[in-house]
């Protein structure tokens, strides 16, 4: 009688156990939707009204939920800011690639990256918000530092900061022209004629001949 005792209290503890187990993993599970869809609707909110004129109680009311809960997992305007516009460019290894065809890969991947990735949506965030908000502008120059010159150190021949740095110029640039303040023309390029012309440029700033520049990176 005791031992079935004992095999009925060991299979009520399991069940036991695996309910909560289930509970658990259940809400893990909504908590990682929940911060996903405040994650999607501060992008959205961000990218159009910039860092500014959001705020938690219109990120919350995009994502339909209450702006506690925005709080309690961010916990305030510029925590859930630094979420949003969190990404990595991933840029492509140059070192790997053929030499003559650099700059197109690298105009191909950053393209791709800002018109069809959340990439993309958090660095229209970031640009859109930069030249009212630090903690925008300073990520930018953390991503120039830890993503760009790096990735254009491991192949330059000379002079890598003043390279990565006309790449940063002027792919932020067409970036801002074409994404954030939307001029009809840029906008409306043909992404092939972008590739082509863009790569060619990158490429000079990759290998060229630097008018100016040290010697030196």
């Amino acid at each position: 009688m005791l031992a079935i005792y004992r095999a009925t209290l060991v299979k009520v503890n399991t069940c036991w156990h695996n309910a909560a187990m289930a509970t658990d993993t259940a809400k893990s599970m909504r908590s990682k939707d929940t911060k996903l869809r405040i994650l999607a609707a501060a992008r959205r909110q961000f990218s159009a009204g910039g860092y500014e004129r959001t705020t938690i109680r219109g990120v919350a009311a995009d994502a339909a939920i209450d702006p506690s809960m925005v709080m309690r997992y961010f916990g305030n305007k510029e925590g859930l800011f630094a979420a949003a516009a969190s990404f990595d460019l991933q840029l492509p290894t140059l070192a790997a690639l053929p030499r003559r065809e650099r700059g197109t890969k690298l105009a191909e991947h950053l393209l791709r990256v800002w018109g069809r990735s959340q990439t993309g949506h958090s660095l229209i965030i970031l640009l859109r918000s930069a030249a009212t908000n630090e903690s925008a502008a300073r990520r930018i120059r953390q991503i120039f530092r830890e993503q760009v010159l790096p990735a254009v150190a491991a192949v330059a021949v000379d002079a890598a900061t003043a390279r990565a740095s006309l790449i940063t110029s002027h792919v932020l640039g067409l970036a801002y022209c074409r994404f954030v303040i939307k001029i009809p023309e840029v906008a409306a390029l043909n992404e092939n004629l972008m590739v082509a012309n863009l790569g060619r440029t990158l490429q000079t700033y990759i290998e060229g001949p630097l008018l100016g520049a040290k010697t030196s990176g």
